[in-house]
């Protein structure tokens, strides 16, 4: 079984972390001229796209 030589240090293990960021959805408007997030129920027409 492989096995580290050394203790990885705290700070190296945040900065290989620093890039596993969750990508927030862009809004876009709609058919409609309403804002609406993509892959949702638009409430006022109720579009899903």
């Amino acid at each position: 079984m492989a096995v580290p030589d050394r203790r990885v240090s705290k700070t190296r293990a945040r900065k290989r972390r620093t890039h596993y960021t969750a990508k927030l959805a862009m809004p876009t408007k709609g058919k409609d001229g309403s804002w609406k997030l993509p892959h949702f129920v638009n409430r006022f027409t109720g579009n899903y796209k």
